[in-house]
């Protein structure tokens, strides 16, 4: 997918950032959109439909955290917060709230725009193998197709990002993982020190797919390496013998 063309709606109560990041997008390539609000950035998304959102953490009446919940309840937009904070503690609660990335203010164009097109690149997802659901054991499957897992019988959506990390694992079923490498391929090259993103990617698959994410059966950590993805392909033929 071409990033060229995408529509970016940028909320910020600040009138300056948004002209200039309005600006600099278009500059770019981007078709822009803006907002001053999170009330107002709702009203735009439901009517424009946009590809992204660059959304601010600190505005008034209804903040980042809270428009990000209300959009997460109706929408898998892409969402990129904006925040003059570095704290550990809110990026982990944008992320757990489904934010795609976190940019600190301030911020240079050049890294803005690489975050925005890494998170418009991984937001389209690996091409599907030729078997469009692909059977782990009795108890687990992924249908490629419309990126959910089947878990005991039931179906389960998962986010692209979830989508593009669980893909990469179940590819490299049997081998461990480096924390960089997996951090390349979903996020991008930008993010191959984030690890903290990993780990909590890691969580959010682990509730979804496992019957004790406490005790996984399918996602194994190799502390301080990476992760690894149960061999069910040699399992499977061990069975059969």
């Amino acid at each position: 997918m071409s990033t060229l063309n995408s529509l970016i709606l940028v909320v910020d109560d600040e009138k300056h950032i948004t002209q200039v990041l309005h600006m600099n997008l278009e500059l770019e390539g981007y078709r822009v959109i803006t907002a001053s609000s999170g009330i107002e950035a709702l009203e735009r998304l439901r009517e424009d439909l946009p590809d992204l959102v660059l959304l601010d953490v600190r505005m008034p009446e209804l903040d980042g955290f809270e428009t990000l919940r209300i959009i997460r309840e109706t929408s898998d937009v892409p969402v990129i917060m904006l925040t003059i904070r570095s704290d550990e503690e809110d990026i982990v609660r944008g992320l757990e709230l489904g934010a795609d990335d976190y940019v600190t203010k301030p911020f240079r164009a050049r890294e803005l725009s690489s975050r925005i097109k890494a998170v418009l690149r991984r937001t389209q997802g690996p091409t599907s193998p030729e078997s469009a659901i692909l059977k782990i054991d009795d108890y687990l499957s992924v249908d490629y197709n419309n990126r959910e897992v089947i878990v005991a019988g039931e179906r389960v959506p998962l986010r692209p990002t979830e989508f593009r990390l669980l893909y990469h694992l179940i590819e490299n079923a049997g081998w461990v993982v480096p924390h960089e490498t997996l951090l390349a391929k979903v996020w991008g090259y930008e993010y191959q020190e984030e690890v903290h993103y990993l780990r909590l990617y890691v969580t959010y698959l682990r509730q979804k797919i496992e019957p004790d994410p406490s005790n996984p059966r399918y996602i194994l950590t190799e502390r301080g390496v990476g992760y690894r993805f149960v061999d069910f392909k040699n399992q499977s033929k061990e069975k059969e013998w």
